[in-house]
């Protein structure tokens, strides 16, 4: 596609569900899913960029109005210097971190060509972060995409590199937060059409860079991508399987967002009662760039605010991906990686990507966004194979042991 549980089902959604449906058709392949989850996501994150940390009253403010595509900076040509966000040049269709550690995990699979662990994060994502100089859109320059990570990813360096950590634990005092969840994409699609497998994998590993609730929602994002990628997949079936999957507070923050979002059919009505849903699971607080003192600590209870909300946005719209992924931007917040996983997710359902988007991104990120897709579609296909050969091999010593039948 390059440019050229519990049911939440409402008469409203399921129509416009439908609409989607037949504007994309039900065909759709793998490599197309990939395509338009892994697209999508920088995409979103490119919109998003240039609005992270605020209120959709300030962006309403700022920009005369909401936002409906890529727009420059938030202090103009003063971003090599104001601050807070200096010196990053987020804005006129440049990603973020989060498509530079997505786009590493993709290269992880490339190198290990099979299914991942917390292990893999150690040996090669790592050394990927610390040891080669790649382009940074937001620098407008070559480095090492370690100085780009924000501190809770620079903690996988620190504890795994320098502290020697076992990988399986690292995330431990971490600060808890969408760190893992930003970059789990590519987990939910080489487990395309099994999301309890997609789960299961991200758990592990998100352990090496997260803990709590944070490394929940690295598996329940991996999960509904795995699930969005099932052919006649909706939004209805991806919050479906998430509830299914979700544990302690993240469940009940997706379980109670969604619910506020199956009453409206337009972001601009829901993004007051999205806040008022997602806020007593948010540890952060009000004010975005003042959190609270018991912000971003591990709790049984919290959530993170990005999942629920992307989950939000993807019900409401019904999985639209032009809408999900605007809804997200003018929701404000952490927006870019809000905006990352509603277009990971409407991209993986099929949803057309506008072309000027992601060819703006790509060119002004210097990026060739289609090229992680290829790359990840043939890993996924090898790794299949590699399941189906383990899977017969099983089968076939569980029923020389007389558990049962083999498979044809």
């Amino acid at each position: 596609m390059k440019p050229e549980p519990t049911e939440f089902t409402t008469e409203t959604t399921t129509e416009t569900t439908a609409q989607i449906g037949t504007e994309i058709g039900t065909d759709i392949s793998l490599e197309d899913r990939i395509t338009g989850a892994l697209v999508g996501a920088a995409v979103g994150d490119a919109l998003g960029g240039p609005v992270e940390g605020y209120s959709p009253t300030q962006i309403l403010e700022r920009h005369g109005g909401r936002i409906h595509g890529i727009v420059g900076p938030w202090n103009g040509d003063a971003w090599r210097t104001a601050r807070p966000l200096a010196p990053y040049h987020k804005g006129d269709g440049h990603v973020t971190d989060d498509t530079l550690m997505t786009h590493a995990l993709v290269r992880v699979y490339a190198t290990v060509r099979d299914h991942l662990d917390a292990y893999a994060i150690a040996e090669h994502l790592v050394p990927d972060l610390m040891t080669n100089p790649r382009w940074i859109p937001e620098l407008e320059a070559e480095a090492l995409p370690l100085h780009r990570l924000f501190l809770a990813e620079k903690w996988l360096v620190t504890c795994l590199h320098y502290a020697h950590a076992d990988p399986r634990e690292a995330g431990v005092g971490n600060i808890v937060n969408c760190g893992a969840a930003m970059y789990m994409a590519p987990v939910g699609l080489v487990n395309a059409a099994d999301p309890r497998a997609a789960y299961a994998e991200a758990l592990d590993i998100a352990g090496a860079h997260q803990s709590s609730y944070g490394r929940e929602a690295a598996a329940v994002f991996a999960a509904a991508v795995a699930a969005a990628a099932t052919p006649g997949a909706t939004p209805d079936s991806i919050i479906t399987t998430a509830l299914s999957l979700a544990k302690d507070g993240t469940r009940t923050a997706i379980e109670q967002v969604c619910e506020v979002a199956s009453r409206h059919t337009d972001f601009e009505s829901a993004l007051e009662p999205l806040r008022a849903a997602i806020s007593p699971f948010d540890t952060v607080g009000p004010d975005y760039r003042a959190p609270s003192l018991g912000a971003r600590r591990p709790s049984r209870l919290h959530s993170i605010e990005e999942l629920p909300i992307a989950l939000g946005m993807l019900l409401l719209t019904g999985g639209d991906y032009h809408q999900a992924v605007l809804g997200s931007v003018n929701y404000g917040r952490d927006c870019d990686s809000i905006a990352t996983m509603a277009g990971a997710l409407s991209g993986a359902l099929g949803s057309p990507i506008p072309e000027t988007w992601s060819k703006t991104v790509s060119e002004a990120s210097r990026l060739d966004l289609w090229e992680p897709a290829t790359t990840l579609t043939a890993v996924t296909r090898e790794i299949f194979e590699q399941d189906v050969s383990r899977r017969r091999a099983h089968e076939s010593a569980f029923t020389e042991l007389g558990g049962g039948r083999c498979s044809d």
